[in-house]
Parts: C-alpha cells; sequence; structure tokens
C-alpha cells in the first residue's frame, strides 16, 4: 500500500508538471499569435491617440508624422479602416502639406504616411502637397551633408522620395535620393564601426567611460529607414544593392549590442552610461530585423531568437491601458528614460514592428 500510494503521488506530480509546462508554453506561444498581435497594435494605437503629445501638434510634427506612418503600417497590415481614417483626419488639418521648415528633412516625414494614404484611395490631394514640396527642392539642391547634417535625416526623408519613384514612376526621386543619401552616408558612417554619428560634434566625443558615442535612436532611424527603403526600391534596380549592402552592414553591428534583457541601450557601444532599456531605438532595431527575415535578407535561425527576446521585452514595457514606456524624449545624443516616458514615435515604430511580426505569424500558420 505503501509503495502505491507513493508510485501515485509521482504520477500525479509528473502529470501535473507536464500539464503545467504545456500551459506555460501555450501561453508564451501566444503573444506570437496573430489576435495577440493585432490587439496589441489597437491597444497601442488607441491610447496613443487618446494622449497626444501637445508639443507635436506644430512644434515638432515629425515626431507625430512617425506615429502615423507606423498607423498606416498597422492599416496596410491588417486592412482595418480605423487606421486610415485617423491618418485622413491628422492629415485633414494640415491640409496635406509638409511642416513648418522649408528645407528640413524632418518636416517632409509626414509625406510617408500622405503617400501610403494616396496609395489607398488615389485621391490627387493626398499626393500634390508632398510632391510639390520635394519638387521645389529638387529644383534648388543643397549637397546631401547640408541638407541631411544629421543622421535622423536618413529616416524622415528619404523614404519619401522612394515612394514618390514608386508612385510616379519618375526617376529623377531616385536621383535626388543617390546623391543626398550617399553624400550624408559619407559624411556621418564610421565604416570602421558601422554605424553613425549623429552629427559631427560627435566624431571626436567620448562617453565617460572613453568609447565613441553612438546614439541608439539615431542609428534606429537610419536603419529603419534603410528598411523601408529595401522595401520600396526593386530589387533588380541598379541602386538597390547599396543600400541592402548597409543595412547588412548596420544589422549585424546591431544584433551583436543586444543587451541580455532583449533590448538595447541609448549608448550603443556603452550600454554603462545610460544603463536603462530605451524602447525608441529597440522599436526600429527590431523591426528592422524582423523585417530582413521576412524579406529573406536574414538567416531566421540567427536573427529570429534575438527578434523574439526583443519583441517580448517590448510588451513588457506597455502597460494594462496600452502606453508604450521608456521612449527617450526628443533629443540628441544618449539621455536617461524612466519607465513612464513615452512619445509618439515611439508608438509608430512598435506598430511597424508588429505589422511585421503578424506577416510572420502569417506566414508561419
Amino acid at each position: 500500500m505503501k509503495l502505491k500510494f507513493v508510485f501515485v503521488s509521482v504520477l500525479t506530480i509528473q502529470l501535473y508538471s507536464c500539464s503545467f509546462s504545456g500551459e506555460k508554453k501555450s501561453a508564451e506561444e501566444d503573444i506570437y499569435s496573430k489576435a495577440f498581435i493585432k490587439e496589441k497594435m489597437l491597444d497601442v494605437f488607441r491610447w496613443q491617440v487618446n494622449h497626444p503629445v501637445d508639443i507635436n501638434a506644430e512644434q515638432e510634427q515629425w515626431a507625430r508624422s512617425v506615429f502615423y506612418s507606423g498607423i498606416m503600417y498597422a492599416y496596410q497590415t491588417t486592412a482595418d479602416p480605423a487606421y486610415l481614417e485617423q491618418t485622413k483626419k491628422w492629415a485633414d488639418g494640415w491640409n496635406w502639406k509638409r511642416g513648418r521648415r522649408y528645407r528640413h528633412a524632418d518636416d517632409l516625414a509626414c509625406g510617408q504616411a500622405y503617400l501610403d494614404a494616396y496609395k489607398a484611395e488615389k485621391d490627387p490631394k493626398m499626393l500634390h502637397g508632398i510632391q510639390e514640396a520635394i519638387d521645389s527642392l529638387i529644383a534648388d539642391p543643397q549637397p546631401g551633408r547640408v541638407d541631411w547634417w544629421w543622421c535622423d535625416a536618413l529616416y524622415m526623408e528619404p523614404p519619401v522620395l522612394a515612394r514618390l519613384a514608386a508612385i510616379t514612376g519618375d526617376g529623377k526621386y531616385y536621383d535626388y535620393l543617390q546623391e543626398m543619401y550617399w553624400d550624408s552616408t559619407d559624411f556621418l558612417y564610421s565604416k570602421d564601426d558601422s554605424l553613425f554619428f549623429r552629427d559631427k560634434r560627435y566624431f571626436n566625443a567620448l562617453t565617460t567611460n572613453g568609447k565613441k558615442v553612438f546614439w541608439g535612436r539615431g542609428n534606429a532611424w537610419v536603419v529603419g529607414g534603410l528598411a523601408q527603403l529595401l522595401s520600396l526600391i526593386p530589387e533588380k534596380s541598379p541602386i538597390y544593392k547599396d543600400y541592402k549592402e548597409l543595412y547588412m552592414q548596420m544589422i549585424t553591428k546591431i544584433a551583436s549590442v543586444q543587451q541580455p534583457d532583449g533590448l538595447w541601450r541609448a549608448s550603443l557601444l556603452d550600454p554603462e552610461e545610460v544603463p536603462v532599456k530605451e524602447t525608441s531605438s529597440s522599436t526600429f532595431f527590431t523591426y528592422a530585423m524582423i523585417w530582413g527575415i521576412n524579406n529573406g535578407l536574414l538567416s531566421p535561425d540567427i536573427y529570429m531568437p534575438k527578434v523574439r527576446r526583443a519583441w517580448t521585452a517590448l510588451l513588457e514595457c506597455i502597460d494594462e491601458n496600452g502606453k508604450l514606456g521608456y521612449v527617450q524624449a526628443i533629443g540628441a545624443s544618449p539621455e536617461n528614460v524612466k519607465a513612464a516616458d513615452n512619445q509618439e514615435y515611439g508608438s509608430g515604430a512598435f506598430l511597424m514592428v508588429a505589422s511585421e511580426m503578424y506577416k510572420f505569424a502569417e506566414r508561419e500558420k
């Protein structure tokens, strides 16, 4: 009797353990399901729309433009009309025009959402305002290192040019992109480090620990922009390979500095300079990585474990209401960040990550 009792007890424990393990595995897999991802996208979208950052209405229009670029990614992925309707409401407020500053790349970032809306509805007002703005710059060009003197610009304007080239079929937009992009890159890119300096002030700057200063979000802007360009430029185009090469150099380096918690730090080569997770860089790094997997540029065996770690960690930064935290404020260099810190560009980048995660889930079903 005693032996029978022990056997039953052990069997019960084993069965319970197996059941618990199965439940845990199921719960872990759920965060990669289409249903979960779609709902999380809506949570972040709704919270941010209902909690706008006031300064972004006019003074920092680019920050809201990045949010709406992410919103249109969500629309293209899920076909939920709520995303498109919200974009149209916002863009109508700007009369589908660029921001206030004539030459500034930040104030052309709105064109990403405008042109994606145009692709959906073919309403000329969604195209002509941003096209006229770009045409005026092409008619009066400046060197890339003059107009795009900071690396953030390589996210803001280049994807607009690639969209215009795709929509109109006019090669002048690619010509302008090529001249501007590679002059700016020659100026700001450190080939030895496979990373971009934010601007010339950081060429010789060092952290307090004596390491080079490569800003997380600055490099996130660049690699996020590259993923967009590679999705827009035809693979057979003679200009495609150079953007692909730069993307591969950067993503290899970025993957190597991912931190054990799955996210990145504000100072990429010196994580101890600001030893706090930061999501406005981590979202774009994760987006660029999963995009590369989805489009056959990166090995899933090597990179998907990194993406899964990052995705899990990003979800932990979103509260029960849909607020994404740990977003570094508007700035130009690595700075401290807190759990409560939120900005609209972070939420936009999250929608882009989630869109690619959704596509991966759809492909794997």
